[in-house]
């Protein structure tokens, strides 16, 4: 299918529309909300997508009411908005380093959302809630401490990739560190949640997720087109009017942000962040940060291997954290292959 671009006037508005971008952004959403539909009713007590329909409308019985609003429901909104906010942040760390490799997973942003979360864990014995505290406030050192340490006359490119892996390579020892100092209860503990995992999520980690994606997705799409431009080298950009390092400062701490609360919610959940922005640009075949769809992206992805976790292995259930892990380390060295080829590494 060809691409399309339509300009739409509203007054002295214009707002130029890429059809097959569209396109897929509404696919890529049908394939969310219907994947959460058949998610939720998966399960020990199946209950078909009518009556989940039903149910979610008000017009279920007790019994369902309280399988899918209670128990279901949120497991499958943690999902989305994780999904959704790893998907988002990847497109924008790779958009801003101009590499396919500037992910969190590779810039080290989940390693440090980990390390918060193992300091209280394994020195505190904190609470879930405090777990994930400690990994928002790990991941936001993490992102503060790459960005400084990437800093020369601004953040260019391959910089803060070189710099991500560094610090992600040290966060990574700590990690280790920190787990052989802990008893083998906290162990155990740490070990799950470094995993991954959507099991047991509830309503307390729907709000706090929502709530910071209802913030910070409209800036970021806001400052959709001054990223673009940024795509261009900083000196058009400047000759454009883009504000370059206080839009790039902007955005790396919305992506830094939604980073560490997805990470807060569900643990580290790989590869989502990597694969979801490269998979929407090639589904768009659109130049640029293709936001919106690497949002839709990887809500699809996460609900999508949640479902195979619990369905594709027979009786056992895994991590989603271990099937993201399994598909994105593959796609990963197709990707390097490419890249290789292509002569960009």
């Amino acid at each position: 299918m060809r691409t399309t671009n339509r300009s739409l006037r509203t007054g002295g508005l214009s707002v130029r529309l890429d059809v097959r971008a569209v396109i897929v952004v509404v696919a890529l959403l049908a394939v969310a909300l219907a994947g959460s539909v058949v998610l939720i009713g998966t399960g020990d007590f199946p209950i078909p997508a009518g009556d989940v329909l039903r149910t979610l409308l008000g017009e279920g019985d007790a019994g369902q009411e309280f399988i899918v609003t209670e128990l279901r429901l949120p497991r499958v909104l943690v999902g989305l908005l994780v999904g959704a906010s790893l998907g988002l942040g990847g497109a924008l760390f790779q958009s801003i380093s101009r590499n396919p490799l500037g992910s969190p997973d590779v810039l080290g942003l989940g390693q440090g959302a980990t390390a918060g979360a193992l300091v209280v864990i394994v020195l505190f014995s904190g609470t879930a809630g405090q777990v994930a505290a400690g990994a928002l406030v790990g991941g936001l050192a993490t992102g503060f401490a790459i960005y400084v340490l990437a800093w020369k006359r601004g953040v260019h490119g391959y910089r803060l990739v070189l710099v991500g892996i560094g610090v992600s390579a040290i966060v990574t020892a700590v990690n280790g560190y920190l787990l052989t100092k802990s008893d083998i209860v906290d162990a155990a503990r740490a070990l799950v949640w470094m995993t991954g995992s959507l099991d047991g999520r509830d309503w307390e980690q729907v709000w706090p997720l929502l709530g910071l994606c209802a913030v910070l997705v409209p800036l970021v799409l806001a400052n959709g087109r001054g990223l673009r431009m940024m795509e261009m080298g900083d000196d058009v950009s400047y000759a454009l009017g883009v504000r370059v390092e206080r839009v790039r400062l902007l955005l790396m701490v919305a992506a830094v942000l939604l980073t560490a609360s997805a990470t807060a919610a569900a643990g580290p959940v790989g590869f989502v962040a990597l694969t979801a922005p490269q998979l929407a640009r090639r589904l768009t075949r659109s130049p640029g940060p293709n936001l919106l769809a690497s949002l839709c992206m990887g809500a699809a992805l996460l609900i999508v291997a949640d479902w195979a976790s619990q369905r594709a292995f027979g009786s056992e259930q895994l991590p989603v954290g271990v099937v993201t892990g399994v598909l994105g380390g593959v796609y990963l060295l197709w990707l390097l292959v490419t890249e290789r080829r292509a002569g960009r590494i």
